[in-house]
């Protein structure tokens, strides 16, 4: 079961940096379960079939991890990706750092360093996003208390979506979940119990950091 709010990447994040004339292509992506992210390392695997390593690694919940080392010497690529994305603490989150060769050997502490710096560019490239989990409340009011209901809602902070016009303006908006009621609360407020409020839909909603 996901947690209510939990640290992850924006859907996709793509660069590549140069060390001792080795590239490195380095990937990051969001990922919503195991299958996913295995998906993702066999997509970018078989793009890459002519590098010389496709290292990579996924943290998906608490329990659910693994990382590889695809060729290189034993703990010196796979698993320092996945201590960036531990240290970044991102869930649902899958690295691969895709390597060609360029004639200079690296050494343990070389290669270590030059996979964690390419997990950490991915993650960069992405970019860092709260996903928390999102009520729905839709509310109905007359377009008499449009004016008053625009100033108040967009001081909330809360995420809205576009009112749509009608007999009455019908307006969705997005509290982290267990804020609902309060934002029902203030609508009443504001409209003098006039509005019509009804719970929708609960998902999950990026807040940039």
């Amino acid at each position: 079961m996901k947690p209510d709010s939990y640290l992850t990447i924006a859907p996709y994040g793509e660069t590549e940096i140069i060390i001792q004339k080795s590239r490195f292509i380095c990937r990051a992506k969001h990922v919503a379960t195991e299958a996913e992210a295995v998906q993702f390392v066999q997509e970018i695997s078989k793009k890459h079939w002519d590098a010389t390593h496709n290292c990579y690694a996924y943290h998906i919940t608490e329990t659910t991890q693994k990382s590889s080392d695809d060729g290189e010497p034993a703990g010196t690529a796979g698993r320092p990706i996945l201590e960036v994305i531990h240290a970044k603490q991102c869930l649902y989150t899958a690295v691969v750092v895709t390597r060609y060769f360029g004639g200079i050997k690296l050494g343990a502490g070389g290669l270590v360093r030059a996979y964690s710096q390419g997990a950490a560019a991915a993650i960069e490239a992405a970019g860092l996003v709260k996903r928390m989990m999102h009520q729905q409340v839709i509310i109905t009011f007359d377009y008499s208390f449009m004016g008053k209901m625009e100033h108040e809602l967009h001081r909330t902070g809360y995420l809205l979506e576009t009112p749509s016009f009608a007999d009455k303006v019908s307006w969705a908006v997005w509290t982290p979940l267990g804020e609902e009621q309060k934002l029902i609360e203030q609508v009443t407020n504001w409209t003098h119990g006039q509005a019509v409020l009804s719970l929708g839909e609960a998902e999950y909603k990026d807040v940039p950091l």
